[in-house]
């Protein structure tokens, strides 16, 4: 891997240990050595370090005394905890954001397009993707900066990707069912929140 450019180290750093437990590289349970990916990406342990803070933040990893940092064992209840909490947040944004989308859904048709090719191909990866950025866009329509660190924070993309991966958990069509959203955004169905929140609700993974 190419170093990461000074600008966003610890966020480059970060995306590729989460790229290496998503894929397999390290499996649940396996230790992650911090010295180890520094010498990779010939960078210094400190971002090394920090970074994988904020995926203990996550619950992607543990640390313990003496033993180092570990992929978490997660189940399907531990993914299954985060939807919930999403689907609250959701619902809150998704009313926020009515009237703006109402008028402009712009934000979400590039995902929405994209999906439909990523199904079309099956390509678990874009349809990790372009899902996660479709809710990016519509918690970010609502104009509340709050709401949209505190959904920022819950690593959506990496629950949805290890769900995916690890659990299997396959929507029936992921275009289909986001330009459902769409559309309920442009009819301005009084529902919309109970509508995104039963949505959200519906891709858990099943303990």
């Amino acid at each position: 891997m190419t170093p990461p450019v000074v600008h966003s180290l610890r966020e480059q750093i970060r995306e590729h240990i989460v790229d290496g437990i998503v894929s397999g590289r390290w499996k649940p349970g396996e230790r992650i050595v911090e010295r180890r990916i520094a010498v990779e990406l010939e960078v210094s342990q400190t971002p090394v370090r920090e970074a994988l803070r904020e995926l203990e933040t996550l619950r992607l990893i543990e640390s313990a005394p003496n033993k180092g940092v570990r992929v978490r064992n997660l189940s399907a209840a531990d993914l299954e905890e985060i939807y919930p909490v999403r689907a609250g947040l959701e619902q809150i944004a998704a009313e926020l954001a009515a009237p703006r989308l109402a008028v402009d859904c712009s934000a979400l048709e590039p995902h929405v397009a994209a999906l439909w090719e990523a199904d079309r191909a099956e390509d678990g990866t874009a349809q990790v993707r372009h899902t996660v950025g479709f809710h990016r866009e519509m918690v970010r329509a609502a104009g509340n900066s709050v709401l949209l660190h505190t959904w920022e924070s819950l690593g959506i993309e990496v629950f949805t990707a290890l769900s995916i991966r690890w659990l299997g958990t396959v929507q029936k069509s992921y275009a289909e069912e986001h330009e459902a959203l769409v559309q309920a955004f442009r009819d301005q169905d009084p529902d919309i929140g109970v509508i995104v929140k039963r949505h959200v609700l519906g891709c858990a993974p099943r303990a």
